[in-house]
């Protein structure tokens, strides 16, 4: 099956929906999501029973005897409003006891309610799943994030979608290993969770590779993941937390298609008080790594959020908080990549510069990337810029970068185009330690800490970045009014021409 007959094949389905009456995208996902989810529990099971039968041993099943009917295989087999009813009432709600290696998918699927009230509808979206080659480790990934391409509105807290080809220019750059652990701590679809596991792929499980004999013992030639390491990534290495259980659930789903079967995912409100304070320490005393994008829009009342967000800066602003918060899930050493609006980088108040201080003087700031402000469209026109730094390192210099263009259009369209300034950005990036960057008129530069802290800590590029202006040569006054009584002269005798012709 083509890509184009795979986006046929959603595309039909997300009609089904619109015109049965679910019209909300992110609802008609999280349907979709449990109907997936149903059907690949039942694969999972299928295949579990293959192999032990073919081995001849036992393992834990998913379905008990008497929970057959539940299985997918199963009730594909059934219509009308009987389909309807045990969908509802019997399938949606054994998801809550559904685990697996360690997955923890009775956390997010507890409430999982059937918004699907015609059985049609359910019958159609039921046949349309099971066409869809969900077997295929390499395309069920790529399904599910066309799907999650139809997402363009923005939440109320100010959450939207993060664009993948942004998440993945943050993961180039911040090179994630197999042994570290990563977090988001407003994971909302697990876009950089995924995108991380991708690179993870890409970068440690090189199929071009060769085997060789040597010694009487065989040597891979090439990246390749121990089996230490598969555990590692499978149970250990994604952690993410949002509290919007349908995006926990559309979350799951994109790690689980992504070749993720266990990852650590919890509805939390990271900056409440009441989050755990120590969890952590599941992760070594704190994160490896952290990506996110975390909401940039409304205030919180500083009763809800944690003491400890507040040592820094008091403030209301979740975009601030999030900055304190992440610094504090990051173990030493840990190293994050944030987006934060441009406020973020100039803002006056006494919480601004306390944040843009505590980076620079407490922790290692290494990078600010300034994106164009149509990034983030057609959720929202704000500019914004990616914040590089490292948990109790020292700042030195920090690398600045002007990217003009992403490789879209920045209207609302988001159309592909030609221009595209993130690859000229990650080589910078890349090899800004060997390069001379002093020149402030380039795309690229560094500013010392000094002109930071002489400068309030202000992180704006326009601060820093000097414009060359190109001085325009222009003719005297006085030729240029010889050149238009000329001209006078030349339209008056055509109007004297015109005139002869017309008597």
């Amino acid at each position: 099956m083509t890509s184009q007959q795979l986006k046929s094949k959603i595309d039909a389905l997300w009609t089904q929906f619109w015109t049965g009456g679910i019209t909300n995208p992110l609802s008609v996902i999280e349907q979709i999501t449990f109907l997936m989810f149903a059907r690949l529990i039942d694969m999972r099971e299928s295949r579990n029973e293959r192999t032990a039968k073919r081995l001849g041993r036992d393992f834990k099943a998913l379905f008990t005897a008497d929970q057959q009917d539940l299985r997918w295989s199963h009730f594909i087999n059934m219509s009308g409003p009987d389909l309807l009813a045990h969908v509802r009432d019997r399938v949606l709600p054994s998801f809550k006891n559904m685990a697996y290696d360690e997955a923890t998918f009775g956390e997010y699927m507890k409430d999982a309610q059937l918004l699907i009230q015609k059985p049609a509808l359910l019958e159609r979206a039921i046949e349309l799943i099971n066409e869809l080659p969900l077997e295929q480790s390499d395309i069920k990934g790529d399904i599910y994030e066309y799907l999650l391409s139809k997402l363009t509105t923005a939440g109320i807290n100010g959450q939207f979608r993060t664009p993948r080809h942004i998440i993945r220019f943050m993961a180039q750059m911040m090179k994630p290993t197999p042994s570290e652990t990563v977090c988001d701590p407003s994971c909302g679809t697990a876009g950089f969770l995924v995108e991380t596991m991708k690179y993870i792929l890409e970068t440690y499980s090189d199929e071009d590779g060769t085997w060789t004999e040597a010694d009487g013992s065989k040597h891979y030639t090439g990246n390749l993941l121990k089996d230490h390491e598969r555990e590692f990534i499978q149970k250990n290495m994604f952690h993410g937390f949002d509290f919007d259980a349908t995006m926990l659930r559309v979350a799951s789903m994109n790690l689980l298609l992504h070749g993720v079967d266990a990852p650590d995912i919890h509805y939390q409100d990271t900056l409440a008080s009441n989050f755990t304070e120590n969890y952590p320490s599941k992760a070594t005393n704190g994160f490896d790594l952290i990506l996110a994008n975390p909401p940039f829009k409304g205030s919180l009342d500083e009763d809800h959020v944690h003491p400890r967000l507040l040592r820094t800066a008091k403030t209301k602003k979740t975009e601030l908080l999030f900055l304190s918060l992440i610094v504090e899930m990051l173990k030493l050493g840990g190293r994050a990549a944030v987006i934060v609006p441009d406020g973020v980088l100039f803002g006056s108040s006494k919480a601004h510069q306390a944040i843009r201080k505590m980076l620079v003087e407490e922790n290692g700031l290494e990078g600010v990337i300034s994106l164009p402000s149509g990034v983030f469209k057609p959720y929202a026109g704000v500019s914004t810029a990616i914040l590089i730094f490292t948990k109790g390192s020292e700042t030195s210099d920090v690398f600045f970068y002007d990217v003009q263009a992403d490789g879209f259009s920045l209207d609302d369209k988001r159309t592909k185009i030609a221009d595209d300034d993130l690859p000229a950005a990650l080589a910078a990036w890349e090899g800004r330690k060997s390069a001379n960057l002093d020149d402030r008129t380039q795309p690229a530069f560094t500013v010392s800490k000094g002109d930071l802290a002489k400068n309030k800590y202000d992180l704006s590029l326009s601060r820093y970045q000097e414009v060359v202006y190109e001085e325009e040569a222009y003719d005297p006054p006085k030729e240029i009014l010889t050149r238009l009584k000329m001209l006078q002269v030349d339209i008056d005798q055509g109007i004297v021409d015109l005139e002869g012709m017309l008597q």
